[in-house]
């Protein structure tokens, strides 16, 4: 059984409707990770030392990520 991709177009031959449609879903993206990263950050802010300690981490890895 042979299976083929219809989904997607060769880069040459995209459209600018494609091509913006991929650069908004690309910035959405880093807004997600971005956002992502932020609550993570806020979360782990609010254990105390000996918590952190127990995940193996410590106050300078939360400014890391």
């Amino acid at each position: 059984m042979a299976a083929f991709e219809t989904t997607h177009l060769p880069v040459a031959g995209r459209s600018f409707g494609g091509r913006l449609s991929t650069a908004f879903a690309n910035a959405f993206g880093t807004i997600a990770a971005w956002n992502d990263a932020r609550v993570t950050r806020n979360a782990l802010s609010k254990l105390t030392d000996r918590e952190l300690s127990d995940i193996g981490l410590t106050r300078a890895d939360i400014e890391a990520m």
